[in-house]
């Protein structure tokens, strides 16, 4: 019998040998063919009915009248995305024509995200037919089928994270393929069993097995037990998505978010999963219901702000709940009669992806900021309690992600500390940790998420470091440094407002990089000697209209006031592509980190960058104001910036040399000409975030590079070697305010290149200038100079 098919997608023809996944190259999956789109709908191939539609809507099978079914699979890796760039326009059970549409997807978003574009339409279910030159498939209509039954009862546990999605089933379907028996997999949920052909891809895929799920299987025929016994086992150990599993390493890397190192077992935590019913209600109705959920969620809020040591991230929180974006859109939905749980959870999570497409930190923990408002909010709609994990006691918690909410529900649980697969050391998460003293790592391999629950492990904030298979002797010596560890906090903090001298008295200035008010009370508190940054777009941000004069001499005299003596650096605004400002036409660009952003944007909106010097210069203070300016890479951006604040001194009759005036030093080719600059600058203080991420070429907030961004690497610290010099020949102090200056491994090597400041986060200044305590500067010379001439950053942090 001949079968004819429409193509799915216009676009040419790829080999199916061709397409970069061994499951469907090695047509595991089934026989079929592989196509580069050219368009962005995905129709149907022949008429039928779609009995299966995955959950993140990347994948589709239609089943025709005769039975033959056809798996349509957009894009490789695309089960990662969860949804995100795919609309389906059809649902499970619906009779379909030839040339239906049935998604829509974005190519763009996906050709970006994912691994491939290619889109493949695979024979899961053909009674043995087979694929003929020519396109057209010949299927036979009989299925030998052999009897006697084998049962196996064992439940098996699904550890894969993303559970048994397309390569996966293919591997367990293909495996099942080798046998004469009949196999079904049996899924048990809620008290109910449901079944499928585990010969079936698409079968599997319909069970929709998620990770956690219980398993097992029932065999038919002669060869039933050892089907059984190899499938069974083949998903016990099924770990990680792909073809041949590999074992867990026993030591795994991330970034350190947050100091300490803790001993614990396991707790793996999965995101809530929402899914709510699209129900027709009344406007009238709707709207004062959450209004309510939204009056109750700002006075919780304002409860943890009281309760919370960094009050700014649950500022921030009752800030989005306010955001006139959110409240439009909501209102739009509830306008269409719809259903207020239903409309919040489309509103939140539509803003959340556009949030994450910036790829970028701070951006991608505002994404999680407005996860955790959403939660909140829905909570109180459906009428649940506000969610609050189960952790377990003394455990180290393991993540995708994690919000804010959920860091404060361990600060008040036995939960020791936590590593996450995404995120890292300047996202919210981080730094309420660091606030709450919760040792943490972020951007984690992902192998991360196939630790067993209640395995112990060793976390490593310091170091960014997980071990797991440890040995007595090794659990001995964890157990001592973590009673070592909290014994020297305890006297950090004792003796935290002391002077920071070396063992030989040379003083190094620890001083406090700042983005709020409340942070420069708790720099005070901490022992602060001086703010070295203050990251002044927070008065920027999350607003509809540019700060006035007067709206930011307001905060800046406040943080002098609350500073008193100590000095005040102040970083003019630093936005660009990856910071967007909503009344600032700053285009969208392809790579932000390398377009117009820091200074480019003061000079191109010298109105703004005019007003924010202005008041600065008006406010009054016992301690020296310092001006810095973001992302110079040229000489001249330096002294047409300096020329802009020259005349706004002018203007005001105030004297430009009562202020000093210095740069961020995070470009490479403002290091290289950084005895150049020091002729027109007052000091530097140098960015190593940045730094790293233009010397490395490595995007810092990448999702598998950043753990490599390390500032340790020697060719950082010999372009700080640089600056250092180079600021000597004029007499211009260096600071560092990057986050290598938070990181106590680098204390003693910054100090011997000639640092004479260190910029940290405001909990880490007691633990900073204990480190500056513990060395002689001859000493520090030492370990720098041996430093330089390392090869790399792992080889830097032994020393």
């Amino acid at each position: 019998m001949l079968i004819k098919f429409m193509a799915p997608v216009s676009g040419p023809l790829v080999p199916l040998e061709n397409v970069p996944d061994p499951v469907f190259s090695q047509k595991l999956v089934g026989d079929g063919l592989a196509i580069e789109p050219l368009d962005q709908i995905l129709r149907s191939p022949f008429d039928g009915k779609i009995i299966q539609l995955h959950s993140s809507h990347h994948a589709i099978t239609v089943e025709n009248d005769m039975g033959v079914q056809v798996l349509l699979h957009i894009g490789l890796d695309t089960v990662n995305l969860k949804g995100r760039g795919f609309i389906p326009k059809i649902r499970v059970g619906d009779r379909v024509r030839a040339g239906q549409e049935l998604i829509i997807f974005d190519s763009d978003f996906i050709a970006q995200e994912a691994k491939s574009l290619v889109t493949l339409m695979i024979i899961t279910e053909s009674k043995n037919g087979k694929l003929k030159r020519g396109g057209s498939l010949e299927f036979p209509l009989e299925l030998e089928v052999e009897s006697s039954a084998e049962r196996f009862d064992d439940e098996i546990i699904i550890e894969l994270p993303t559970g048994l999605h397309a390569r996966p089933a293919a591997l367990l379907a293909n495996m099942a393929k080798q046998y004469k028996s009949e196999i079904e997999i049996i899924k048990k949920s809620g008290g109910k069993s449901v079944s499928a052909n585990a010969k079936s891809v698409v079968a599997i895929l319909s069970l929709e097995i998620l990770h956690g799920d219980k398993i097992s299987f029932v065999a038919s025929g002669s060869d039933g037990a050892a089907a059984i016994k190899e499938l069974s086992e083949f998903l016990k150990n099924l770990r990680e998505e792909n073809a041949s599993v590999a074992p867990i390493q026993r030591g795994l890397t991330g970034v350190a978010a947050s100091p300490g190192v803790i001993l614990g077992k396991v707790y793996q935590f999965r995101e809530k999963k929402r899914v709510i019913e699209d129900k027709a209600s009344l406007i009238s109705v709707e709207e004062p219901r959450f209004k309510a959920a939204l009056a109750i969620a700002s006075m919780e809020l304002r409860e943890l702000q009281k309760q919370s040591k960094s009050k700014g991230i649950f500022s921030a929180h009752q800030e989005l709940l306010d955001d006139p974006d959110l409240m439009t859109a909501m209102h739009s939905l509830l306008e269409q009669g719809k259903d207020a749980a239903f409309a919040w959870l489309k509103v939140i999570g539509d803003q959340a992806r556009r949030l994450e497409k910036l790829k970028n930190e701070v951006m991608a923990a505002r994404a999680s900021d407005l996860k955790d408002v959403g939660e909140r909010v829905l909570s109180l709609l459906l009428n649940e309690e506000t969610f609050a994990p189960d952790f377990s006691s003394d455990c180290i918690l393991i993540a995708d992600a994690l919000t804010p909410s959920d860091v404060l529900q361990m600060a008040e649980s036995k939960v020791l500390g936590f590593a996450t697969t995404g995120g890292g050391a300047t996202s919210h998460v981080a730094i309420l940790a660091r606030s709450l003293g919760i040792p943490a790592i972020a951007g984690c391999d992902v192998q991360i998420l196939n630790i067993p629950n209640g395995e112990e492990i060793v976390l490593d904030g310091n170091r960014g470091e997980i071990r797991r298979q440890l040995s007595e002797k090794e659990k001995e010596e964890i157990e001592l440094r973590q009673s070592q560890f909290t014994e020297k906090r305890k006297v950090a903090l004792a003796y935290s407002k002391d002077a920071a001298l070396t063992t030989d008295a040379r003083e190094i200035k620890v001083t406090a990089n700042i983005g709020s008010v409340t942070d420069a009370v708790k720099a005070v508190e901490m022992g602060c000697d001086g703010v070295g940054l203050l990251r002044s777009e927070f008065i920027f941000l999350d607003r509809e209209t540019a700060p006035t004069e007067e709206e930011q001499l307001q905060v800046y005299q406040e943080i002098a006031d609350i500073l008193g003596a100590r000095p005040f650096t102040i970083r003019t605004l630093d936005v660009g592509g990856d910071k967007p400002l909503s009344y600032l036409k700053i285009p969208q660009e392809d790579n932000p980190f390398l377009g117009e952003r820091g200074i480019r944007i003061g000079l191109k909106h010298p109105d703004i960058l005019r007003e924010q010097l202005r008041a600065i210069l008006r406010v009054k203070s016992r301690g020296e104001i310092h001006i810095m300016f973001p992302m110079i890479s040229l000489v001249e951006e330096f002294q047409e910036a300096k020329a802009i604040y020259n005349e706004e001194c002018q203007k005001l009759d105030a004297d430009p040399t009562s202020f000093k005036v210095g740069l961020m030093m995070e470009v490479p080719s403002a290091v290289l000409m950084a005895e150049e600059l020091a002729q027109h600058a007052d000091f530097f203080s140098i960015g190593t975030n940045d730094l790293a991420q233009y010397t490395l070429a490595m995007d810092r907030g990448h999702g598998t590079l950043s753990k490599k961004v390390d500032a340790l690497h020697p060719s950082i610290l010999k372009l700080i070697e640089i600056t250092v010099k180079g600021a000597k020949k004029h007499g211009r102090p260096v600071a560092v305010c990057g986050g290598l200056a938070s990181d106590g491994a680098a204390v003693s090597i910054l100090i011997g290149l000639g640092v004479t400041e260190l910029s940290v986060s405001v909990p880490s200044i007691p633990l900073i200038k204990s480190a500056v305590r513990e060395n002689s500067f001859s000493n520090n010379l030492s370990i720098s100079k041996k430093s330089l001439n390392s090869s790399s950053a792992g080889e830097v942090r032994l020393l």
